[in-house]
């Protein structure tokens, strides 16, 4: 008789020392990237004018060229601009993103397409079609956030200071998971996946409120640093020997610091309610003063 599969690692399985439950969802919270497929088609389609630009004399080769490289800088710049939108649609604070990226895609396909019909020696004709790429580029793609998100009320410096300590934590995060993919084990991957998931969490916090960072500014440094570099070192090892015994030290930091993490997390989340309740009551109070001011 077939028997289910069960054991430490299987998804249905509960976490060592957590009892029974389902595990957090690593990608919770997150989407594709949107237009993924029309960004990478804007790579592939200039391609053939590769192929063309030497079928014509040398002006028309170097402005042949020329477009190529112009549209694919627009593809690039297309793909930054769709992948900034996308987080800037993620938080619910947020700058708006300092290069608009996609109106230069746009500007520079259009530049691409005229300089590629232009070769052909035909003015009027590139000028119509570097007018169409540029629309169709820009109603593909849309433009880019020209306002920030978010931000009324909200202390510029706290707010950058918290950026610059957000984009610190995430950079220790891709390091984790760079050095466990070298491990081999893919079940250790999804526990660092779940680690970072429980992170962010509490990056999202605090950028919702910059006032948290000083409470936390040690989990997005050295905590974060000392697990960069115990994973770092753990990968490299188990890779040569497989260690079950440094497998299981590295899983029980894992545990520890996700813990700790949470319950941070949750520490911010309770200050925050607590300070909105103070100010709801001492605004309450005032109201009751001007009105019986009023009534008097």
């Amino acid at each position: 008789m077939a028997e289910r599969f069960s054991g430490r690692y299987s998804p249905a399985s509960p976490e060592p020392g957590k009892g029974a439950g389902a595990p957090k969802d690593p990608w919770r919270g997150q989407r594709p990237l949107p237009a993924g497929a029309r960004v990478n088609f804007l790579f592939l389609a200039p391609l053939p004018l590769a192929v063309r630009a030497f079928f014509l004399g040398p002006g028309g080769l170097a402005l042949t060229l020329v477009a190529l490289a112009a549209l694919l800088l627009a593809a690039w710049l297309t793909r930054e601009g769709v992948k900034a939108q996308a987080e800037y649609d993620a938080r619910r604070t947020a700058r708006r993103p300092a290069i608009p990226r996609k109106l230069l895609g746009s500007a520079l396909t259009g530049a691409g397409i005229f300089l590629a019909a232009w070769a052909d020696g035909g003015t009027l004709n590139a000028a119509i079609l570097a007018v169409l790429g540029l629309g169709l580029h820009l109603f593909a793609f849309g433009p880019d956030p020209l306002r920030d998100k978010g931000m009324e009320g909200i202390d510029t410096f706290q707010q950058d200071r918290v950026a610059r300590a957000v984009d610190e934590a995430e950079r220790h995060l891709k390091a984790m998971r760079e050095a466990i993919a070298r491990a081999g084990d893919r079940a250790l991957e999804r526990r660092v996946e779940r680690f970072e998931a429980t992170a962010r969490e509490m990056f999202r916090t605090i950028e919702d409120d910059p006032r948290d960072l000083a409470a936390a500014r040690r989990y997005l440094g050295v905590y974060l640093l000392g697990a960069r570099d115990a994973t770092i070192r753990f990968a490299d090892l188990f890779a040569r020997t497989g260690d079950a015994r440094a497998r299981a030290d590295y899983e029980a930091l894992l545990d520890d610091l996700e813990e700790n993490f949470a319950a941070r997390t949750k520490a911010l989340l309770t200050n925050d309610r607590a300070g909105l309740d103070v100010e709801i009551e001492v605004l309450r109070e005032r109201l009751e003063r001007e009105g019986a001011r009023m009534r008097g």
